[in-house]
């Protein structure tokens, strides 16, 4: 079988962009490229896509030719250790290897100031057990978020809150200066909440195996997080229950689900072949 490296060998001259046959023709080449790439995907043993959107690819090239000054932003949700911050983070290595800016933006950074309910019951875990739905979406900023990601898009840079993660529940506002680049990926379980998820070019969904996530989660809470034992599990039992309201049904409205326990090294591939298809002409 052909690598990716090999079934993209020539180029071709750029089309003249500002025609309407230029235009489809440009549409035509990266729809076919996009379908190798699937195609490919599907006949490796362990495939990084496990399902893509009828008119994703149509729906894709179309926004490139018809607004290509516009900003391409891609979220990308799942549920709670499913991967999808590991994923972010090689689209952000790969992206980086070609000099091609790229901003990764999290939407944990909009979580709301909870800080005095956390002063009156105690502690995180307390507030959490009183019955305050920490995934909700009416416990993020998403009015803060939307607007956010609206300036991003346009090219105008923004000052992010930052969701201090210390147990304290601080929120401090406009925290963070965040580029507005080229690419901008945002990652978390708000990517994809109502309120915001029109805005994305790219809509990723990250799934993984049930018992994988929740060892990943114990193992974290444990080891980096420094909690014990009972009640990462009490706190796993909640984002499952979580996941599975917020987050899981928007699984059917993504335009690709990828594996969130694919092979990275294989992933990069993939980007590295993207971008190559995408910066195939000669001038």
């Amino acid at each position: 079988m052909l690598s990716l490296q090999e079934i993209e060998k020539e180029k071709i001259f750029k089309p003249d962009f500002s025609s309407k046959s230029g235009r489809e023709l440009l549409a035509f080449y990266l729809q076919t490229k996009f379908k190798q790439i699937f195609l490919y995907d599907k006949k490796q043993e362990s495939p990084i896509i496990n399902a893509i959107s009828p008119d994703f690819i149509t729906r894709f090239t179309k926004r490139i030719i018809n607004n290509p000054a516009k900003r391409l932003l891609i979220g990308v949700t799942g549920e709670s250790a499913s991967g999808k911050s590991t994923i972010c983070s090689e689209i952000q290595n790969v992206i980086g290897q070609f000099n091609m800016p790229v901003t990764v933006l999290s939407t944990d950074n909009y979580f709301n100031d909870i800080s005095e309910l956390i002063n009156k019951y105690g502690s995180f875990d307390n507030v959490r057990d009183s019955g305050y739905d920490v995934d909700a979406p009416s416990s993020f900023q998403l009015d803060v978020l939307r607007e956010d990601l609206e300036s991003l898009s346009v090219g105008i840079d923004i000052k992010a809150p930052m969701y201090l993660p210390n147990g304290t529940g601080v929120s401090v506002p406009n925290a963070f200066e965040v580029k507005s680049q080229k690419i901008i990926v945002v990652e978390g379980i708000a990517t994809m909440y109502e309120e915001v998820k029109d805005i994305f070019d790219i809509k990723i969904y990250v799934e993984t195996e049930n018992e994988l996530r929740r060892s990943r989660f114990i193992s974290r809470a444990v080891e980096e997080r420094n909690q014990d034992e009972e009640n990462a599990l009490k706190h796993w039992n909640y984002i499952s229950n979580a996941g599975e309201k917020y987050v899981k049904p928007f699984r059917k409205e993504a335009d690709l689900v990828l594996n969130g326990n694919s092979n990275l090294k294989y992933f990069a591939q993939i980007l590295e072949y993207i971008y190559n298809i995408t910066n195939n002409f000669e001038n």
